[in-house]
């Protein structure tokens, strides 16, 4: 494990990413939407979120939840939402799109990329989709993608571990492999150790009450699965605080 080890923390408010840069992250991955695991979030809340942290800021890009097989007008709402978000202060962005058989969509993210430079780009977990890969890793560092986020095609960055290794193994330092999904505070340890990654991201998020007093019950907004109306999630100062030092007793 090299000293320069980095946590990514993922947020969807100003609060969690002020949160997240109080604990020790140091950098961020600002969704919208992490229900559906994280979609793009608004110039509004980019721009409050830049007036409030010091630490690189990465944009979703990603119009929609569900699978990463995107329709013409999608791809023109994802250009869009480059040229706004570069334009707004983005310091990086997270993208990814896949082709109906499962491949990474070379095509579509070669347009991407170019339209996203000279910004960093992370490939999200539309890789954990893929059906090889290793043909896809290949695929991703030919491309100039800076980094890959990954549990390793498995429900978890845990549960996928043993990939996550040979991931790292074969990039060789030619990308960033940085294992995410279900790390918390019991795994972590056994994830930075098991897989020889220098970064990981989690959203280290505690549940809180909402501080209305009157509420109406028999209302749900979003579907039967959606948040509770009257709870909020947000990133816990002391959780990221406690994974930072984990990951530091790992080196």
């Amino acid at each position: 494990m090299a000293e320069s080890f980095l946590m990514e923390a993922c947020v969807d408010s100003v609060e969690s990413a002020v949160n997240a840069e109080r604990g020790g992250a140091g950098r961020l991955e600002l969704c919208s939407s992490l229900l559906e695991g994280g979609l793009t979030p608004s110039q509004g809340l980019l721009q409050v979120v830049k007036q409030n942290v010091k630490i690189p800021v990465y944009v979703m890009i990603r119009p929609r939840g569900g699978d990463f097989l995107y329709s013409d007008q999608e791809v023109e709402v994802m250009r869009k939402d480059i040229e706004l978000m570069k334009s707004h202060g983005a310091d990086g962005l997270v993208l990814g799109a896949l082709t109906e058989d499962g491949q990474v969509d070379a095509e579509l993210c070669m347009e991407l990329l170019a339209a996203a430079r000279p910004l960093p780009i992370t490939f999200h977990r539309a890789f954990d989709m893929v059906n090889d890969p290793v043909v896809a890793l290949e695929t991703l560092i030919s491309l100039g993608f800076q980094r890959l986020l990954t549990s390793g095609c498995d429900n978890s960055a845990l549960e996928g571990l043993p990939l996550i290794k040979r991931l790292i193994e074969q990039a060789k330092g030619r990308i960033a492999i940085m294992p995410g999904g279900g790390i918390n505070e019991r795994n972590l340890q056994r994830i930075l150790e098991g897989s020889g990654a220098e970064e990981f991201h989690c959203s280290a998020r505690s549940s809180r009450d909402s501080a209305m007093k009157f509420r109406n019950t028999c209302v749900t907004m979003g579907a039967t699965f959606s948040a509770p109306e009257y709870g909020l999630k947000v990133a816990d100062v002391r959780k990221v605080r406690t994974l930072n030092a984990i990951a530091r007793n790992t080196m």
